[in-house]
């Protein structure tokens, strides 16, 4: 078990999709993002970045994708200045290896993880493939996940075509959920494979939160009477992020003025 720091707090994010839909709203959703993160580091001991930071990425063994600076040079200014910084891996960003780690002291989870914070127990994850059903897409992220796949992608490809043919497989879904207004279907939540995940984990074994990004809403629901079910929503139509103060959990949206992204 973790204590925290007096006065010290842990953050969750995810789903920024940097990157998308186009360089420049990309650059104005980044500058936000730094701005947050600017902002947190005040108080913050531990921030989880919970999975697709990035609309697409892939590392080749001395190539990584163009841009995003203002972001990796915050994150890197956070580790410098011991702020522990903790990155797990979404669907559209799987392909990270150590470039991180590396440059910048944070460690990829590619896997669920358990942490404990102050006596509270948390379980978190990107949430892609977890829970009952989607058979096809568990599947196809055992081959994109493959080391073949891997192989012949970063081998095969040259650079900017793999990169090129990445972004364009990204772009779908975006293009596809501008046009409806929406970012994910929502019908109910008895419909929601990750909260089902959450009720069957917490027949095995407890955790106070289950923290999870992937649905592109704002999830804040009650397992049991002991257990929460939190999905931290977007950083493209929410702003939001979680915080966990040493007591409590709490889920909130980035209080910043819009225009800066018109």
């Amino acid at each position: 078990m973790r204590i925290l720091t007096e006065g010290k707090k842990v953050y969750f994010a995810s789903d920024f999709h940097l990157g998308a839909p186009n360089h420049d709203r990309s650059l104005k959703r980044e500058k936000v993002i730094v701005k947050w993160l600017d902002e947190i580091k005040y108080d913050a001991e531990v921030i989880f970045l919970v999975g697709d930071l990035f609309d697409f990425w892939f590392e080749y063994k001395r190539v990584i994708p163009k841009g995003f600076v203002r972001f990796f040079g915050k994150l890197a200014e956070l580790t410098d200045s011991g702020i522990e910084v903790v990155v797990f891996t979404g669907n559209h960003d799987m392909w990270m290896t150590n470039y991180l780690t590396q440059e910048m002291n944070i460690p990829i989870r590619r896997e669920p993880q358990e942490y404990t914070f102050n006596g509270k127990s948390f379980f978190v994850a990107h949430g892609d493939g977890l829970g009952p059903g989607d058979y096809g897409y568990k599947f196809l992220k055992r081959v994109f996940e493959s080391k073949f796949c891997r192989f012949l992608f970063g081998r095969v490809l040259h650079a900017n075509l793999g990169l090129l043919l990445g972004n364009s497989w990204a772009s779908h879904s975006w293009t596809k959920h501008e046009k409806t207004g929406d970012n994910y279907t929502f019908e109910s939540m008895d419909k929601e494979i990750l909260y089902h995940f959450c009720k069957e984990m917490e027949q095995k074994t407890h955790h106070d939160y289950y923290v999870f990004g992937h649905r592109h809403f704002m999830f804040d629901e009650s397992i049991n009477a002991d257990s929460r079910y939190i999905n931290l929503g977007d950083w493209i139509v929410y702003f939001s992020y979680g915080v966990f103060d040493g007591k409590s959990f709490e889920l909130k949206k980035y209080d910043f003025d819009r225009n800066a992204l018109s």
